[in-house]
């Protein structure tokens, strides 16, 4: 079973940009599963979808988000990463990833990670 694991920095000041890395382990980012999503839940509230990038390298990203993001890959370390510029409080949440299929049927997630956002 494919397993995905979140890694980065707990803690990130307002107005950096915020990295992640998510490690596919038991399977490939070129080949298993179609999309490989980055998803966040901010305190209290539901669960957002961020952006993804395909098996192929193409990327996805929510328009609310797209003027900050950036989601690429690392093939050779069969990992794929998340860059969000331009931080605020706001962004603080728990991130996730996860790989969907080609109709965004979410199949493996990662445990998460706290990001919080603060000065």
């Amino acid at each position: 079973q494919v397993q995905l694991q979140e890694s980065g920095p707990g803690l990130v000041k307002p107005s950096q940009t915020l990295s992640l890395i998510c490690t596919v382990s038991s399977g490939s980012v070129i080949r298993d599963y179609y999309y490989w999503n980055w998803i966040r839940q901010p305190p209290g509230k539901a669960l957002e979808w961020m952006g993804a990038i395909t098996k192929s390298g193409n990327t996805y990203y929510s328009p609310s988000l797209e003027s900050r993001t950036s989601i690429s890959r690392d093939t050779s370390k069969n990992e794929f990463i998340l860059q969000l510029r331009a931080v605020t409080p706001e962004d603080t949440g728990v991130y996730y990833c996860a790989g969907a299929n080609g109709n965004f049927d979410f199949r493996s997630w990662g445990q998460g990670t706290q990001v919080t956002v603060s000065s």
